[in-house]
């Protein structure tokens, strides 16, 4: 690229610190656990959506769509990461055109995450306050329209960064380029722009999420029937606060990696160290844990997924 910002040479300087690396059995086995864990659980999402297209119920709820959509998401941002991941490992040149798809993907479905939690609590909050318009609210069209809105929200900031490459330099799809997010910034202020959608996104959804709980939890206690459907519901919106909280985690990802190079000065063996356990427990891990949260305390998606991920030596009700 013709154009570049000191925080992009510094990270630069930083991976290449890192990545300069000595192949040995610890090495070895840690980048192989740091690429299996996330293949597993990648299996693990696919089983979860093959259990929720099995049936009928699952393809026409707004809420299981939803689902489905957050464990589809979550297993390509997992597959995204971990290939920016092996290409900062190996130190790799890509076309900068093949970077961008990569981290257009991986941005967007890093963003979609939060949003879509937002989307399901609301999913929920009408579900609790409008029971006899639930279903003409929250209808399969609208759920796909919403997910679209997702999709188009969530692509707006890696897009404009794209795009302004393009302007502004003529050879950047073309030129080659170490793979990672901040490479993609050609003005300083551009980082500035995506901290502050990053704050912008999560605050929103906090609100929503906290909006919707609190709303659902005040419901739950005056609710003199159908007080198992509102305490339901009202722990339904307290795992997306959970899991918001965990998607927040990937926020301060950038944070976390810069306080850890001042922590770690001029010992690069350290801070590589500490740069692989915050990838593996800020990054990887939280977007693991979606399916286990939410996904297998289910009732109904529980003893389906059970059934596919023994191939079917379980039993499961009908």
């Amino acid at each position: 690229m013709a154009v570049s910002n000191e925080s992009t040479v510094e990270v630069v300087f930083i991976h290449q610190q890192m990545f300069t690396l000595v192949l040995n059995e610890k090495t070895i086995t840690k980048y192989v656990v740091v690429m299996l864990l996330p293949s597993f659980f990648i299996y693990v999402n696919g089983v979860m959506l093959f259990a929720l297209r099995s049936k009928r119920v699952f393809k026409e709820s707004p809420r299981y769509i939803l689902f489905a959509h957050m464990l589809f998401t979550d297993s390509v941002h997992l597959f995204f990461s971990s290939m920016l991941y092996c290409f900062a490992l190996v130190l790799l040149k890509v076309v900068t055109a093949g970077c961008a798809i990569i981290v257009f993907v991986s941005g967007t479905t890093f963003f979609i995450a939060p949003l879509n939690l937002a989307v399901m609590s609301l999913e929920r909050y009408v579900a609790i306050h409008f029971p006899l318009r639930h279903t003409e609210i929250a209808t399969r069209k609208r759920t796909y329209i919403a997910i679209i809105l997702i999709w188009c929200i969530s692509s707006i900031n890696v897009m404009f960064d794209v795009l302004l490459g393009v302007v502004m330099d003529r050879n950047f799809l073309t030129s080659l380029m170490y793979c990672f997010r901040d490479q993609i910034f050609i003005k300083p202020w551009q980082l500035d722009l995506y901290n502050g959608c990053n704050i912008f996104y999560f605050v929103s959804v906090t609100a929503i999420i906290i909006f919707t709980y609190i709303s659902i939890m005040i419901t739950a206690r005056s609710m003199s029937s159908n007080k198992d459907s509102a305490k339901k519901a009202h722990r339904t919106v307290l795992l997306h606060l959970i899991q918001l909280g965990l998607c927040l985690t990937s926020f301060v990802y950038g944070s976390i990696e810069r306080a850890l190079s001042l922590i770690a000065g001029s010992d690069t063996a350290l801070f590589k160290h500490l740069k692989y356990v915050n990838f593996l427990f800020v990054l990887i891990v939280p977007r693991c844990l979606s399916p286990l949260i939410y996904g297998l305390r289910n009732d109904a998606v529980r003893p389906l997924f059970k059934y596919y991920f023994c191939c079917g030596s379980t039993k499961v009700g009908h």
